[in-house]
């Protein structure tokens, strides 16, 4: 899987589950480029969400939301993820 069939699939996740004002996904693989255990394609994504839902939830609960969401993705294709709520 590329990258952006990648950011395709997790932004359709995202927005079939969470109410989201807006949602902005980045690939930031290069950060790991040289770290042991990256392997090739699995990448680092950075997810920017404005959601009025997720911002009703602590931290812990918004994040466990989005990576039980996201299990297939981050078990075959996601080395690290990085989650910022506005």
């Amino acid at each position: 899987m590329d990258i952006n069939e990648l950011i395709a699939i997790v932004k359709k996740k995202i927005e079939k589950e969470i109410v989201v004002e807006n949602i902005k996904i980045e690939d930031k693989s290069f950060l790991h480029k040289n770290h042991p255990g990256n392997e090739k394609n699995k990448y680092h994504l950075k997810i920017l969400i404005d959601s009025k839902e997720l911002k009703k939830m602590n931290k812990i609960e918004s994040n466990k939301k989005i990576y039980k969401l996201l299990g297939e993705e981050l078990k075959n294709f996601i080395h690290s993820i990085q989650i910022i709520l506005s």
